[in-house]
């Protein structure tokens, strides 16, 4: 006999974090490194998604 597998679960586990994403719903975590900007005078943040990966830039 061959080894059974749940397709919710697979499909499930290949499209973690990624729907989301897509969707717009993002996960972003805050990077350690503060850097100021001369020009504008403020403290730049830059901040990872957890689950894609994509960076932004936030002025604060």
């Amino acid at each position: 006999m061959s080894n059974v597998i749940n397709l919710k679960k697979a499909k499930q586990k290949r499209a973690d974090g990624k729907t989301l994403c897509s969707s717009g719903f993002h996960k972003w975590e805050l990077l350690s490194a503060r850097r100021f900007d001369v020009k504008q005078g403020k403290l730049v943040s830059t901040e990872r998604c957890k689950r894609c990966g994509e960076e932004r830039i936030k002025l604060t």
